[in-house]
């Protein structure tokens, strides 16, 4: 009887067998063969898999526009700080006022000093919830602060009922002590008979007034 050697198969046999392998490292494949012949272990060739391709996922975040944090100027201390937009409601709020004090501040978005003083100013309209305080923003509102004079930023006007106009100065933090000895002056019980006087006049009488410079800052 002849002597049989294992001998590999052939590379067609060896590819497909290979395929059909389950295991990382591939295994010599044998074959019988006459006696004399050298059988030598020939590795199969293993197709190399594919790459697995991970799908890119985009993620879109949701921003509420309930998150955003209001810009300072738009924040206000309670019910008895005012936004006025237009000559219009700045009359009638203080048509409305009656016998209360209405301060008034004269801003500017672009203005360091404003922005400074504005928080102490809240805290002002809070501990004094019997006082009316106004906020007018100056290039909203430039006609009419023109009118008023109002040349300087931060500036401020004291109204009173009938009395009309008490008072108007510029402040800034380090003169907000000013502001609160005007409060302290002003804030006493009156009784007044009738709208604001010299509101209107004050808005009417300088059509003919010389050109006006824009507002400063004032320093801080």
């Amino acid at each position: 009887m002849a002597e049989a050697l294992l001998l590999p198969l052939p590379r067609r046999f060896v590819a497909s067998a290979a395929g059909s392998s389950s295991s990382s490292s591939p295994l010599p494949q044998w074959v019988l063969s006459p006696a004399g012949s050298r059988a030598e272990p020939r590795p199969a060739r293993l197709a190399a898999a594919p790459a697995p391709r991970h799908r890119r996922l985009k993620v879109h975040a949701a921003v509420s526009n309930s998150s955003e944090q209001p810009k300072w100027w738009e924040k206000n201390a309670g019910p008895n700080m005012i936004d006025i937009h237009s000559t219009q409601e700045f009359l009638d709020a203080l048509r409305d006022a009656g016998d209360r004090l209405v301060v008034v501040e004269f801003y500017g978005t672009w203005c360091g000093s404003c922005r400074a003083l504005f928080p102490r100013l809240c805290k002002t309209a809070m501990e004094n919830p019997d006082i009316l305080f106004l906020k007018v923003n100056f290039d909203e509102n430039k006609p009419m602060c023109k009118r008023l004079n109002v040349k300087v930023l931060p500036y401020f006007h004291f109204y009173h009922g009938a009395d009309g106009k008490l008072e108007a100065f510029s402040c800034s933090l380090a003169k907000f002590q000013k502001l609160k000895d005007a409060i302290a002056v002003h804030n006493t019980a009156r009784c007044s008979i009738g709208p604001p006087v010299g509101v209107g006049d004050a808005l009417d009488s300088s059509s003919s007034s010389p050109e006006e410079k824009p507002a400063e800052a004032s320093p801080r």
